[in-house]
């Protein structure tokens, strides 16, 4: 199935079971009719099905995926605690760094996490997930216990942000790039429950983090993290595995080094060139309320652990919704709960965020917990949606190649966006070369980096709109899509 339906050849390959009396089968190609097209509503009729497994395969699947979603990720997303200690005078560098540098410590881990998607994503295919799963806790472990022993930004940049996202990516592409595999019709609730993770590792490790920073000290805190992490991702790369006929490269067809790492006449395609728009976007403004949620509440009069306690709410909110829109989606549909995600999280950076930046005295703080709840419920929906809709709009036999390419691009949204939001944002507190050049006073400056924030999420809510759209013109009408 390719974006560009006047492109299309009359027959398109998927993978379906030889014997559909038998699911232990061996699998094969078999062409079915361009006419037959699915749409994204009845698409997982005709997607292959799941061979046999147990139930027990099927939950060691999901436990392992979300172990290293929980550990990478969640400690990840819980940086926003480093961030605030980092740019205090009790930080490493004395309060003498800006916070937008401070930031691209962060910013590296999340963005390398998917931008070496497409190559882990084919080193999985060709040696295994379970092996590069290993390297990858390796990698992470090793880059926060050595960050433990860091003095200078350059160190931090290396370690907490190249190594620590390096191995993140080594363990989480994986884990995102084989589960599907193992579903079928509940394909978004096992996504939902895997990248929950995310959610649930923010909610644990955010005020684990922030305690152990205050009463043991940050480079006690990064050793213990590390440590912790390596056991955990090394657990999830023992039990991770392809399903049975899914692996890619397996399909009869000769290629070198046994699959593709990009498959170009698909990535040509205007779906995915919409798709890529969409996710470019909303990775460009994902990230900046997760890493300021606590420093913005310290800011406002709040203490370090009711910002801590704030943004374990909003990725314990993130579980929740993930599971939650997850179970949704194969109810009503997959790209309408992508739309609903995209909308409503813009939608409370703008409607609920900026208000409370904008308009002076603490009776304005409720507005800002509104944020919290809506965004935390909402924003990561769209990341547990993004690989299900990638398996209907693409097919399982092109999932892993255009999954990497995909995650990669978002790892470059994420690179540019976030930094560029946080350096509008100290500009404007006269730190930085903005103020300078433009002479502005000393402020806050939230007003401004969380308005263009609200606006790229946006710009993001237009384009999966658009993405609706277009598959409505190409399979017609339906409500559920």
């Amino acid at each position: 199935m390719t974006g560009n339906n006047s492109k299309a050849p009359s027959t398109t390959e998927v993978i379906v079971p030889s014997n559909s009396l038998s699911p232990s089968a061996d699998l094969e190609l078999q062409p079915i009719p361009t006419s037959a097209s699915p749409t994204l509503s009845n698409a997982v009729d005709v997607l292959p099905a799941t061979p046999s497994a147990s139930q027990w395969r099927r939950t060691s699947i999901i436990f392992a995926a979300t172990c290293c979603t929980f550990t990478g990720c969640g400690l990840n997303f819980a940086f926003g605690c480093y961030q605030e200690h980092y740019e205090s005078v009790d930080g490493p560098f004395g309060g003498q760094v800006a916070a937008a540098k401070v930031d691209l410590i962060g910013t590296l881990a999340v963005s390398l996490m998917t931008i070496f998607a497409p190559w882990t994503s084919y080193w999985t295919a060709k040696y295994g997930p379970s092996r590069v799963t290993l390297l990858g806790a390796v990698l992470f472990s090793l880059g926060m216990i050595i960050a433990g022993s860091c003095t200078s930004l350059w160190q931090f940049l290396l370690t907490q942000g190249v190594t620590v996202g390096l191995g993140t990516c080594l363990s989480y592409i994986p884990a995102v790039t084989v589960s599907p595999g193992w579903f079928d019709r509940n394909r978004a609730l096992a996504m939902g429950i895997v990248l929950s993770g995310t959610g649930l590792g923010g909610l644990v490790w955010s005020p684990l983090t922030n305690v152990m920073i205050q009463n043991l000290g940050f480079r006690n805190a990064l050793r213990i993290t590390g440590s912790v992490g390596f056991v955990l991702i090394a657990l999830a790369a023992l039990l991770l595995d392809w399903a049975p006929g899914f692996r890619p490269g397996q399909d009869g067809r000769p290629r070198r080094g046994g699959m593709q790492l990009v498959n170009w006449r698909v990535a040509r395609g205007k779906l995915f060139g919409i798709k890529s728009g969409t996710a470019v976007l909303q990775a460009a403004g994902y990230y900046f309320p997760l890493y300021f949620i606590a420093s913005y509440a310290y800011k406002v009069g709040l203490t370090k652990q009711q910002g801590a306690n704030l943004l374990g709410l909003s990725n314990g909110l993130s579980a929740l919704g993930k599971i939650v829109l997850g179970a949704l989606a194969d109810r009503y549909g997959r790209l309408n709960m992508l739309c609903f995600c995209c909308i409503v999280s813009a939608a409370g950076v703008l409607a609920l965020w900026m208000p409370s930046a904008a308009l002076p005295g603490q009776e304005t703080t409720p507005l800002f917990y509104g944020f919290v709840v809506v965004y935390g419920l909402t924003a990561g929906g769209y990341v547990s949606l993004f690989p299900t809709i990638l398996v209907e709009l693409f097919g399982v036999q092109h999932f892993a190649s255009i999954n990497g390419l995909l995650y990669c691009l978002r790892g470059l949204g994420t690179l540019v966006g976030t930094p560029l939001t946080s350096l509008l944002l100290r500009g404007y507190a006269g730190q930085g070369a903005l103020a300078d050049v433009a002479g502005i006073p000393g402020g806050s400056g939230y007003v401004e980096s969380i308005a263009l924030n609200g606006a790229v999420l946006g710009a993001a809510s237009v384009g999966a709109a658009w993405l609706r759209v277009e598959i409505a013109r190409r399979d017609g009408w339906k409500w559920k899509m």
